[in-house]
């Protein structure tokens, strides 16, 4: 396994925050902390831009990926609304997740609380070659639920 270095701002609402880090040796996602001033509750059906108080410059060909946690999706109906959510090489703003609830109970966020997980992947640029045809598959144009039982 190699490792890519991504340069990290901390920004001054999220200095005492520890910076994102693996759970575990093997984890593939960082885990991203709330860099909230103070708790915010999110309502049911409700969602919330949540700060994370970093910035980051991804090397060219790279991208962040911010997902759910799956412990806050299973206790609470709490995931992250665009998941994945991008994060291209030339952003350099803010880190922000946005969270919703889709659990029937308010839920509150606090300042550090672990809310999503983000992997850094290795992307392609892709280069359309228009034709008017397409090579066979075995699926051919068969769409939504084409392959099910």
């Amino acid at each position: 396994m190699s490792a890519v270095t991504v340069a990290v701002r901390r920004l001054p609402h999220g200095a005492d925050l520890p910076l994102p880090e693996y759970a575990t040796p093997d984890s593939a996602g960082l885990d991203l902390s709330a860099a909230v001033d103070a708790p915010l509750t999110i309502e049911p059906g409700a969602r919330a831009l949540v700060p994370t108080g970093i910035a980051v410059a991804l090397p060219p060909g790279f991208e962040a990926q911010v997902r759910p946690r799956s412990g806050l999706a299973l206790k609470h109906g709490v995931t992250v609304l665009n998941a994945p959510g991008t994060i291209d090489a030339d952003y350099r703003g803010e880190v922000g997740v946005i969270l919703i609830n889709h659990g029937a109970q308010p839920v509150t966020v606090e300042r550090g609380q672990r809310i999503a997980q983000m992997v850094i992947a290795r992307y392609e640029r892709a280069v359309w070659a228009e034709t008017d045809t397409l090579d066979a598959s075995a699926r051919g144009s068969g769409g939504f639920g084409s392959t099910g039982r």
